[in-house]
């Protein structure tokens, strides 16, 4: 089995999520995940920059923006729920949004449940040397 691309990163920021939902459970707003999570990190040592403003580019032209909830090393991007259930949009929404910023690995991490959920995606139309900021 091939080697997962960037997976002592993912990793770390699993285990912050998860130290995060093991503190808080379930039933908080989002936007207190996020807050957590950041200082979790922190403390994990990533670098990552917390709402981060993305280009999204159509054709080659930048058609607007979007604020990721997490970009981590400049190389993952975090998107972070707090839903009783992830739907098949929420997978579709993360994916579209590396494919936007052209970043390989991104996270999908929901909150919202009675245990942690997280998916790792990856871009299948990633192309490397090609820069989304």
């Amino acid at each position: 089995m091939a080697e997962l691309k960037y997976k002592e990163i993912t990793e770390k920021i699993i285990g912050a999520s998860m130290k995060v939902h093991a503190a808080l459970g379930n039933g908080f707003q989002e936007v207190i995940y996020q807050r957590a999570l950041e200082i979790e990190m922190q403390n994990s040592g990533l670098k990552f920059a917390r709402e981060f403003n993305m280009p999204v580019y159509y054709n080659g032209i930048m058609i607007g923006e979007r604020r990721v909830d997490f970009l981590v090393e400049d190389k993952i991007s975090v998107e972070i729920k707090a839903l009783l259930k992830l739907e098949p949009v929420h997978f579709a929404q993360a994916r579209n949004y590396l494919e936007a910023y052209n970043l390989e690995v991104g996270l999908l991490i929901n909150f919202g449940s009675i245990s942690l959920e997280f998916k790792r995606l990856q871009n299948p139309k990633f192309k490397p040397g090609i820069l989304s900021k």
